[in-house]
């Protein structure tokens, strides 16, 4: 019998993204899916002849194989824990952070870690755990290197686009665009008005209460934001300092000492839709070819696209424009630093929503297939 699995949050934008996935994959058709909501339990399912089911019901969800949630962390803790309690056994697979770290649970990219995910499978691990949108998203780029061991460390500049922070930021970046263009509309339709006069206006728009600024708290469009996640009051966000940890994770590599990658982040937000960008420079611990360094790249896995070094190529592929919606992995910018041999940078755009988020949640659960058949 086909495995029963448990969709919660498949409404979301995340969510969405996976169903639409799951879809185009056909993996409907190898499992019985049962559709959960938090807000409309009796309501129509999207697929079947079933209503939704209650998500807080801890029965309904013990009677699943599976449960692949995008639901979030509010949902993750006050479930998870209470329905282990329960007895229930079944795989758990979320794209919520809140079980990233617990040492019962594998941070899943298959394309990079598929042996450490087989490892934990053979072991009797239960709980597999999306990875943060950016650090997926740097690793599937330089899966190559750390293939062969190549790192010694990380710096990444991050660019971050508004559907990291949720739907509700990306309507408001659109709004505040719409705000800024109708302030400065009617100096822009005159071509004799002065481009100094235009940059005030927008400028005092920006500084205003007339931008909304509900989700972000501060203007995103025609600005930025240097500040992503919670300050950890170190110096540090909780966005950089899981660039160090969940790669580390990822890789099963230690935490500290040796055999752990040191990976350094100044994370930022920008006025993108739904790619993250990143800016990085790499400490080798050899002195390879720049040749041998891009074939590594290339060959990292299926979705890498390794962009040329040339103004018109990076222009035209190494962009959130080019790469929006696309499963395409995109580093370019390869080139050896004067600083030394072993010092190398790149850029990679990638989408948030599908490597960074949804991706790695369905290739999950068909690696659990023929496990629960």
């Amino acid at each position: 019998m086909k495995p029963l699995v448990a969709m919660v949050g498949w409404r979301g934008m995340v969510g969405s993204v996976l169903m639409q996935r799951m879809q185009q994959e056909g993996d409907f058709e190898l499992i019985r899916p049962r559709f959960f909501s938090t807000s409309n339990a009796g309501g129509a399912a999207p697929l079947g002849d079933l209503a939704l089911a209650d998500a807080s019901e801890l029965a309904s969800l013990a009677a699943c194989d599976v449960v692949l949630t995008c639901q979030g962390g509010d949902f993750t803790q006050a479930t998870y824990s209470a329905l282990r309690a329960k007895g229930w056994s079944g795989y758990w697979i979320d794209a919520a952070s809140s079980l990233r770290m617990q040492d019962d649970a594998i941070v899943i990219l298959d394309p990079v870690n598929r042996s450490v995910i087989d490892q934990g499978l053979e072991q009797g691990i239960k709980n597999y755990i999306g990875g943060n949108c950016t650090v997926s998203l740097m690793m599937l780029a330089l899966n190559g290197l750390f293939r062969e061991d190549l790192i010694e460390w990380i710096t990444a500049m991050t660019y971050q686009a508004a559907s990291g922070a949720g739907a509700p930021h990306m309507r408001e970046l659109i709004a505040q665009m719409g705000t800024v263009h109708h302030e400065a509309s009617s100096l822009l339709a005159d071509e004799q008005s002065s481009i100094l006069d235009v940059d005030e206006r927008v400028a005092s728009c920006l500084r205003s209460s007339k931008l909304p600024t509900g989700h972000f708290g501060v203007a995103l469009a025609g600005s930025l934001i240097p500040w992503i996640d919670k300050d950890l009051g170190n110096g540090m966000s909780r966005e950089e300092w899981k660039g160090d940890a969940e790669c580390n994770k990822i890789l099963g590599r230690p935490a500290t000492g040796p055999g752990r990658i040191p990976v350094e982040s100044l994370c930022v937000r920008i006025g993108a839709m739904r790619c993250h960008s990143q800016a990085l420079t790499i400490k080798l611990n050899a002195d390879l070819p720049l040749a041998e360094i891009e074939r590594l790249i290339a060959s990292g896995n299926d979705w890498v696209r390794l962009v040329p070094n040339q103004r018109e190529a990076s222009m035209t592929h190494l962009s959130p424009a080019a790469v929006s919606g696309r499963l395409d992995i995109a580093i370019g910018r390869v080139r050896k630093l004067a600083m030394g041999d072993q010092y190398l940078s790149a850029f990679t755009v990638g989408d948030q929503l599908l490597w960074g988020a949804a991706e790695p949640l369905r290739r999950m659960l068909r690696m659990l297939l023929p496990r629960l058949h």
